[in-house]
């Protein structure tokens, strides 16, 4: 049986890799056509003829208004009978946001898992991407063969809207440590430190993290083609606010990271990596 799989950008393109590689055969939606042209899947002309002709339909989205859409669009998932599919939904959702997802898909006889992923191209096309998902139990087992080809670490939180929220937390930690390691990176290069040496020796010392460990090459050779771009994490770092703010808790590390990364968005760098964060520093 083929599985479904909606957006294809840089994260989802990686994850169909990597489910192509583990024996599964994939037929795909993409909202732009053109940009899946070149892969070899079977193209879907829209999400209800995907779902129909799959029991499982993976999504990876930008946003919450995104899926909101393919659900909600002539010939979208909720226009389907949906009794017996499974969506896997792999997007960073807003946390209140996936609350109605996981409803909407209820009412109409089909199962929601809102998983979203940690990491990005290059650990999701090996298999070593975590995934928190949260829903039924019964769905969860279900999909857990599936989750397992794409990730490694795999967490469960039952109750909707927990794996958002775990999501958001987690990307409070990422964007501040891609700031820091940017800074420092810059910092080094003003003392005429050689940045190879300079990240070498971070890379032992205080800077050791999975996101230095990831962006080391991406620094030293200034490639700042996107694997998870600054638009994503200002977005993330946005709603991880609205969470906070719901919750009456002031969130102090937050702030300035979000708004360096607002900055790249501002001077049209959204769509590079977010590792580029270091040209502010540079410059």
């Amino acid at each position: 049986m083929a599985i479904g799989f909606i957006g294809l950008g840089n994260l989802g393109r990686a994850i169909a890799s990597r489910l192509t590689d583990m024996g599964e055969e994939l037929k795909i939606y993409n909202r732009t056509k053109s940009k899946v042209e070149d892969l070899n899947y079977e193209i879907k002309d829209s999400p209800k003829q995907l779902i129909e002709d799959c029991d499982v339909v993976f999504m990876c989205l930008f946003e919450s208004s995104a899926v909101k859409n393919i659900f909600e669009m002539e010939d979208g998932l909720l226009s389907a009978d949906l009794t017996g599919k499974t969506i896997i939904d792999l997007t960073t959702n807003h946390y209140e946001q996936v609350l109605s997802f996981h409803e909407k898909i209820d009412e109409k006889g089909g199962d929601y898992l809102e998983s979203p992923i940690f990491g990005s191209v290059a650990p999701a096309l090996q298999g070593l991407v975590t995934i928190v998902t949260s829903g039924k139990k019964e769905t969860y087992e279900l999909c857990k063969p599936y989750l397992e080809k794409i990730g490694k670490e795999i967490f469960y939180l039952k109750e909707p809207g927990k794996a958002s929220k775990m999501k958001l937390i987690n990307n409070l930690c990422l964007g501040s440590f891609m700031a820091t390691i940017a800074e420092c990176t810059a910092l080094g290069e003003m003392c005429d430190i050689e940045k190879p040496k300079l990240l070498e020796i971070l890379g032992v010392g205080g800077g050791q993290s999975l996101v230095l460990k990831a962006k080391t090459q991406k620094l030293i050779e200034e490639d700042f083609s996107a694997h998870f771009s600054n638009n994503a994490i200002y977005k993330d770092l946005h709603t991880l606010q609205d969470l906070a703010y719901s919750l009456n808790q002031p969130l102090y590390s937050a702030a300035v990271p979000k708004e360096l990364f607002g900055k790249m968005k501002k001077d049209g760098r959204g769509e590079e990596d977010f590792c580029s964060i270091y040209q502010l520093f540079k410059d």
